[in-house]
Formats: structure tokens, C-alpha cells, sequence
């Protein structure tokens, strides 16, 4: 049985903390969030991704290889070209998961921790 995205329901799969660590981290730099951004489109080559992020080949480069090694990416070499694409859909899922989640989250989530209580938490002693 899947879910709407043709994914396994979560108590069917069942992966520990420690090994979901390394994904996070990777989708946590701004730069390589643009670069799986820009691969949602259509496959592309290392500098077409160094031109449109305005980045040197070397760490255009080293920031592909982060995502590579997680999984989130896939490449192929042709001639002197090595092209990069989203490993799967489950890749563009995830992207468009974490573009829904951010943009229903609200000002609270959003807010620096010490002004976070006096904007939307209320009085938490309150229940």
C-alpha cells in the first residue's frame, strides 16, 4: 500500500535516527538545496549548475559529491561532462514536502526563540 505520493505509509518503514542524520545535514545547506532545485528541471552539467549559481566548478563540484553520497543525486559521464539529476522522485517529494511544511509554518516557528513566547506561544502555564 502507498500513500498519495506513491510512497510507503511511515510505520511501514522504519530507519533509525542515526542513519537519517547524514540526509538532513545535506539538505541543510542553502547552496545544495539550490543546486536540487535547479536538477528538479531537467538534468544538468556541471557548469551549467557552476553558471546559474554563479559558483566555481571546484565547489559546485564538492557540494554534488555531498549529495551523491547521500543518495539524492545521480550522475552520468559523457566525454569530459558529468551531468546530475534527482536520484528519484522521492527526491522532488521531499522537496515539495519541505516547501509545503515551511510555508504553513507559522511566525512562531519562524521567530528567534527569545521572542517567540511573547509573540505567539501564549502563557504556556495556561492548560
Amino acid at each position: 500500500m502507498t500513500d498519495l505520493l506513491g510512497m510507503a505509509p511511515l510505520e511501514e518503514v522504519t530507519v533509525a535516527p542515526k542513519e537519517l542524520a547524514p540526509l538532513f545535514k545535506a539538505l541543510a545547506h542553502p547552496r545544495r538545496l539550490a543546486m536540487l532545485q535547479l536538477l528538479r528541471e531537467r538534468e544538468l552539467c556541471v557548469s551549467e549548475i557552476e553558471e546559474a549559481l554563479s559558483l566555481r566548478q571546484a565547489y559546485v563540484s564538492q557540494q554534488l559529491s555531498v549529495l551523491r553520497e547521500t543518495g539524492l543525486v545521480c550522475y552520468r559521464k559523457d566525454g569530459w561532462n558529468v551531468y546530475y539529476r534527482l536520484a528519484g522522485p522521492e527526491v522532488y517529494s521531499l522537496l515539495e514536502i519541505a516547501t509545503v511544511i515551511y510555508s504553513s509554518l507559522g511566525s512562531c516557528a519562524l521567530t528567534d526563540p527569545e521572542d517567540a513566547a511573547d509573540l505567539c506561544c501564549g502563557d504556556a502555564d495556561e492548560d
